[in-house]
């Protein structure tokens, strides 16, 4: 596992959960939140080193360092031969993604980008009832809030990096829109607000995507919301509207509708299934590359 926080927390509960798989080994940004994540966790061994850690008796790595690491230490475990699961963003320059999924996809080792919202039984409902016929998206409109005025986590812990609002959070939803409308390519619009003086990063964005068979995405994101945080979507289509949070999926009055599984657990577990060789990866890098362009995009419309 490499990382301490929050997000390296929620994959070590999905992988307690899987037989024949245990975390020898932690590698850490932080000695003091290392040494309690070991502890919590069990884990036997960690270090500060990830290089040395490839050179350790592992199969792979889970990477769910700080964001502008991913890219880095995943070239790292590709050339080591390291199969490895890559928290989202896959990186934070369009560049880095584009040689990332180069290095990807000439290696022999797995390598898969946590793209979680692909692996939500609710948005595989909807996509499913697209795919079928059954339901056609006219409008997703989605809001992605958070209140983080301090540099703090989902848990209210400090960080020692910044997040991003656009390569970080509006990833997870534009890739879900352009993996629900098949369209590699839509149409983009973004609006910015302003950036905070110390973090400097952009706030609060607006970003609008209009796909070739006509759906629309309405993104909005926010880090100054006080109240619920996390990603809620209302998929607005022409036989019903569907709301989705996380794992759970209502219809139009609220009434909940059944779905089975878990976003988390079932991506760490599709990972294991690839390098076990029971299936193929995905996404791969190379799959969620049009979701970065896009996001590359709407970075340059907002700073020229």
């Amino acid at each position: 596992m490499v990382g301490e926080g929050a997000i390296a927390g929620i994959h070590m509960t999905s992988l307690r959960s899987i037989d024949g798989v245990t975390v020898p080994l932690l590698v850490y940004g932080d000695a003091v939140s290392g040494g309690d994540f070991a502890r919590t966790w069990q884990i036997a061994r960690s270090t500060s080193d990830f290089d040395a850690a490839l050179d350790a008796d592992i199969d792979g790595v889970v990477i769910a360092s700080p964001s502008g690491l991913h890219t880095e230490q995943a070239m790292a475990a590709i050339a080591a031969g390291r199969h490895a699961l890559v928290e989202i963003p896959v990186g934070v320059d369009l560049a880095g993604c584009e040689a990332l999924a180069t290095a990807a996809a000439a290696g022999s080792s797995v390598t898969m980008a946590c793209h979680t919202r692909r692996f939500s039984p609710a948005h595989l409902w909807i996509r499913d009832r697209i795919r079928s016929g059954a339901f056609r998206l006219q409008h997703l409109v989605a809001e992605t809030v958070f209140l983080r005025r301090e540099n703090l986590n989902m848990f209210g812990k400090p960080r020692s990096w910044v997040d991003s609002l656009l390569w970080h959070h509006a990833a997870h939803t534009i890739d879900l829109f352009l993996w629900l409308t098949g369209d590699a390519d839509p149409q983009a619009i973004a609006q910015a607000g302003p950036i905070h003086p110390e973090l400097g990063i952009h706030m609060d964005l607006t970003i609008g995507l209009k796909a070739a068979c006509g759906a629309l995405l309405t993104l909005s994101l926010s880090f100054n919301n006080k109240g619920p945080f996390g990603g809620f979507y209302r998929y607005v289509g022409d036989s019903g509207t569907y709301h989705v949070f996380r794992d759970e999926l209502q219809d139009h009055d609220r009434n909940p509708i059944a779905v089975q599984g878990a976003a988390f657990a079932d991506q760490d577990r599709a990972f294991i299934d690839a390098v076990t060789g029971r299936s193929a990866p995905s996404p791969t890098v190379a799959d969620v590359l049009p979701c970065m362009r896009i996001i590359d995009r709407i970075e340059r419309m907002l700073t020229n």
